[in-house]
Order: structure tokens, then sequence, then C-alpha cells
């Protein structure tokens, strides 16, 4: 959140030894998941489905139950589970909060698997000029996280399909965003790179707000792939030095409105999986729209 923190994700993390992955469409994200053989894991055989393969849908449903009993225990607290959503892989809690707003947290049911990544990352994670390559490195050999979400791309809903996650390895280059290690650090020089990512951040959620039915489709992720992109375009700390904020602001607003126009944002982990759908192209188009006109217009969103 850019704002007020009131918005947190958990990932609740269950080790498993070894997963048969089965890419179920042609994105290169979305898996069946099986046993290679009989599992340690003696416990997710009940959460099987009739073709063998792990059901996404039943483990989150009995979570959910868990959850539920849970939180009834709270006393000190006012929390009420949130109505399921369809396809989204969290389940959501609703903290009362007299003094401030309310807080809302995902709990995101996720499956860590200590083996390489799928063909599809081959040619994804292209940080070598950024960050160099003992460092990509280090970042594929990070485990293989799933979580329990169902592919859009499906006219009919598939129960127990699941998405590579990158989240922890995304919080990494977060963390670690420059081309020299003492990037923002104490002895080191303070880039811009962030102060761009809460920009763009802060305008899609006020531009979502304003037109709630008109931008559903996006979220902050597709900023944040961006972003990513355009680390990798710019990949040297003196392109994004913290006095030309607004220079390099608008350099990354620019790659991001190109995207919209070709409706074209590759996953910067899956590159074969397109986040912005050419069938969304109308909302591409609108969203394009609004982010001219508060480029145009020196960003009078940022002064309301």
């Amino acid at each position: 959140q850019v704002l007020e923190p009131n918005e947190f994700d958990i990932m609740l993390l269950m080790r498993v030894e070894r997963l048969q992955l089965e890419e179920c469409d042609d994105t290169g994200a979305f898996y069946y998941l099986s046993f290679k053989r009989n599992p340690k894991e003696k416990y997710l055989l009940k959460f099987l489905d009739e073709d063998g393969r792990l059901s996404a849908f039943k483990m989150l449903q009995a979570l959910r139950e868990i959850i539920k009993q849970e939180v009834k225990n709270i006393k000190d607290a006012e929390v009420t589970v949130q109505r399921k959503k369809a396809r989204s892989p969290a389940i959501t809690l609703q903290i009362r909060n007299p003094r401030t707003s309310d807080i809302s947290v995902d709990i995101i049911l996720t499956l860590e698997v200590q083996q390489s990544w799928p063909p599809s990352t081959r040619e994804g994670l292209r940080v070598e000029q950024w960050q160099g390559r003992k460092v990509k490195g280090d970042l594929r050999n990070n485990p293989l996280y799933l979580v329990a979400k169902q592919n859009k791309k499906e006219k009919v809903l598939k129960e127990n399909t699941w998405r590579l996650s990158f989240s922890h390895v995304e919080k990494t280059i977060l963390k670690d965003h420059g081309s020299s290690k003492t990037c923002c650090e104490s002895d080191g020089s303070k880039c811009c790179r962030k102060g761009c990512l809460k920009l763009l951040k802060y305008l899609l959620e006020q531009l979502k707000m304003k037109y709630t039915k008109e931008l559903d489709k996006f979220c902050s992720y597709h900023v944040k792939t961006a972003y990513f992109h355009a680390c990798v375009m710019w990949p040297r700390d003196t392109e994004w030095q913290w006095g030309d904020l607004e220079h390099c602001f608008q350099r990354y607003l620019g790659y991001f409105l190109d995207c919209l126009q070709r409706s074209q944002l590759p996953h910067f982990f899956i590159p074969q999986y397109n986040l912005l759908s050419p069938q969304d192209k109308a909302s591409n188009a609108f969203l394009s729209r609004q982010l001219n006109y508060q480029l145009n217009n020196r960003f009078p969103i940022f002064q309301e």
C-alpha cells in the first residue's frame, strides 16, 4: 500500500517434496499438480481429484473451514472471514479497527517445492545487465512456489489449477534494486526507482477508485511488472538518480503506456504469458486515455 498500511498479504506455506507439473494452457503459468510417487505428505492424498491431481479447490475449502473455526476463538479483536471471491486464491480476513480504517488480511495457500523452475521460465528474469549473472543464478535457486489460483483464460472454471508465484523473488529484487550493491544504503547514493513505482501504484489506485468498473481488470501487479521491465531497460543507477525523479517517472510511465497501446505486457518471469490480453483492448485503451490525460495536465490527481 502506498497510502495507509491497511492491506496485508500472508503466504501460508506448505512444503511438499516433489510434484509433477503439467501445463494446463499456453501461458506457462498455470499447472495441474500430481505426485511423482507415493508422497511423504500422506495427509494430502484426500485432496486429490478423480484424475489423481491435487485439487486447489478442495484444499482452499478445508483451509477456509479451519480459519473460520479459529477466528471464533479471537476475543480481543473483531475479525470476520470475507465471502469467497471467485477465482481468488486468498482467504480474506477483515479486522475491525475503530481508530482508523479496517484492516484487510489476505491469507494465500502456497505450496513450496524444492525443485527447479519449469521450462516456461527459462527466458525470463533477464536481470544480467542490471543486477548481474550471479544474482540471477542465486534468484533462480529459490524454491518453486505455487498458489491455488484458477485460470482466467478458461471459460469453465477449473477447480484444480495452480499458478506459479514469484512474490518471494520479487521482494528480494525490490529490496536489492540497484546495479551497485550500495544503492540507497546509508553510504551509497539514493536512486528514485522505488519512488517511481510508488507514484504509478498510487496513480492507478486513485484511477481505480474513480473508474472502478472500467478499470476492474487492472491491479498493482501490472505496474510492478512494468517496473521490473523498466529497470532492465535502464539498468544503471545513474539512469535513476533521485534528482531526476520527474524525468524517470515519465519515462517509466511512457513504457507502461506503450504496453497498454500494444496490449502487450510480458510476465517478468514467464515471457510467453501476456498480462494485457488483446481481448481487453477496450480496458487497455481506457486506462491509456486516463493516464495520458494525467500526463498532459501535470497529474491533477496528485493535487486532489
